[in-house]
């Protein structure tokens, strides 16, 4: 079984990339299941329920959030409304929508998905640690699921490495999404849980975290506010990474980035 993370979805130059990329994923790579993290979908501020409607036309199976969440209004009653949106699972009990939920892919594979928030830099959510621990203690690889992935959202690469450790061998992969750059230390861990520090964004990259250059630029120059920075329209270029499941332990066998546009160099999995 293959498994497409896409990162950190930014406007329109990256919805364009990463729907894509996404075709041509399942067209090329027999990619079973495709989890994108949208939470910058709608102009690098939070997601619209028309936007998510057009990540599920163009083949992506879930869709993940995070720190922007909640930054479109009209988003808060559609969590309730639609399954395959999740925002952060250690948001407090009573949050609209869900952070972990149980899915079948076209093959009939059992997935989970859960979206958790980390906390250095972050919002103090709960714990992401023991929230994500407590889920597993009633889900467990090749029993109750066929392949669990995790999207740790946060800003420290430590606080990530560190939780991707805590997991391996629990789950498939864990890989993380936020700071919008692609790591170069995707791999198998030691007991076969596929990892990878952040996947990267899918938007233009020629811009700051998908910003607009210029206005980032004069906000750490001047120490003035700015405004909300919106994202550039220029060619995007769609990030992720694919995970390659064995169907008998759940466990991964391989994890490969993906990279297609512009600015980048390009990496399409063989």
């Amino acid at each position: 079984m293959r498994l497409l993370f896409c990162g950190d979805v930014v406007g329109q130059s990256g919805r364009k990339a990463m729907y894509a990329t996404v075709k041509r994923a399942r067209r090329e790579l027999g990619v079973d299941f495709v989890i994108a993290n949208g939470e910058n979908a709608a102009g690098g501020f939070g997601i619209t329920p028309a936007i998510c409607e057009e990540f599920f036309d163009a083949g992506v199976d879930v869709v993940t959030t995070g720190n922007h969440v909640w930054d479109q209004r009209e988003i808060i009653p559609y969590f309730d409304q639609e399954r395959r949106l999740l925002r952060p699972h250690n948001y407090p009990i009573g949050t609209p929508g869900a952070g972990a939920r149980l899915f079948t892919a076209a093959s009939g594979a059992r997935v989970i998905v859960i979206n958790v928030m980390l906390r250095l830099f972050m919002d103090p959510l709960d714990d992401p640690f023991q929230c994500v621990a407590q889920f597993l203690n009633g889900h467990r690889l090749s029993k109750s699921a066929d392949a669990i992935l995790v999207d740790v959202h946060g800003e420290a690469t430590s606080e990530k490495q560190a939780l991707g450790h805590m997991l391996d061998g629990k789950v498939s992969a864990v890989v993380g999404s936020h700071t919008h750059v692609p790591t170069a230390d995707g791999r198998v861990l030691a007991k076969g849980t596929g990892f990878q520090t952040d996947a990267g964004m899918c938007g233009d990259y020629d811009s700051v975290i998908g910003g607009d250059k210029e206005a980032w630029v004069r906000r750490f120059q001047s120490r003035m506010p700015v405004g909300r920075v919106q994202p550039p329209t220029g060619p995007g270029t769609a990030c992720g990474v694919l995970i390659e499941v064995d169907p008998r332990t759940g466990l991964a066998r391989r994890v490969a980035m993906v990279v297609q546009g512009p600015h980048l160099d390009e990496r399409w999995p063989k």
